[in-house]
């Protein structure tokens, strides 16, 4: 028996790689570190239209700790921090854990920069206006 799933019919071609990142998104992902994505609304000094800002809270990372890549269709923010020299702990309740947290972003979406302040990572995002585009296909006549 064959697996239907809602991309499988023929009037969607190409969309095969969104399943898939459905899939990876489905599988779930740990709640650290938290995270929150704001829509930024267009003003009036020629800002572009839109834009989307991912902030996480990263407090006990420092620039060095953390990296911010994209790939493919991905952005990937890691943070790995290292264990502090000539520290004795008597308790210790803030853990020094790694974390990688990804998200799928459209076609189109572009990182405009990240910045990190007061214990919060903050990634821009926009996308772009596609331009509408209307081609003309040629049919050619066979006998």
């Amino acid at each position: 028996m064959t697996r239907m799933t809602p991309f499988s019919s023929p009037l969607l071609l190409g969309f095969d790689t969104i399943e898939k990142s459905l899939e990876r998104i489905a599988k779930g992902s740990e709640g650290y570190p938290p995270y929150n994505i704001e829509r930024i609304r267009a003003n009036s000094d020629g800002d572009p239209a839109e834009r989307l800002r991912i902030t996480l809270a990263v407090a006990g990372f420092t620039e060095s700790d953390l990296d911010v890549t994209t790939e493919e269709n991905q952005l990937i923010i890691r943070g790995r921090q290292g264990e502090p020299e000539g520290r004795e702990y008597l308790y210790r309740g803030i853990a020094a854990r790694q974390f990688q947290r990804t998200f799928v972003l459209a076609d189109g979406m572009q990182v405009i920069g990240a910045e990190l302040k007061n214990g919060l990572l903050a990634v821009d995002l926009i996308r772009p206006e596609p331009e509408r585009m209307v081609r003309k296909i040629n049919i050619s006549v066979g006998d």
